[in-house]
């Protein structure tokens, strides 16, 4: 003797209820690989950029010892 009995219109609800969930949990995991694969292509033009665009110091720098020294008088 059952206490409730599902109706169609109830058991179309319901599978309908699922195939949006599971369509919202696909949808994620697409959107995410997508953002890693960005993110990483992101980083990677970044490390390209930093590495042509490197300054150069127009002159090295003297070591402490071998600087002269300067007096004031």
């Amino acid at each position: 003797m059952p206490i409730a009995k599902i109706t169609g219109q109830g058991l179309a609800a319901m599978a309908l209820s699922v195939a949006l969930l599971w369509t919202c949990l696909v949808s994620e995991r697409v959107i995410l690989n997508r953002s890693y694969a960005e993110r990483a292509q992101v980083m990677r033009e970044l490390r390209q950029l930093q590495m042509t665009h490197r300054t150069v110091p127009a002159s090295t720098p003297m070591p402490v010892w071998q600087r002269p020294s300067t007096t004031v008088g």
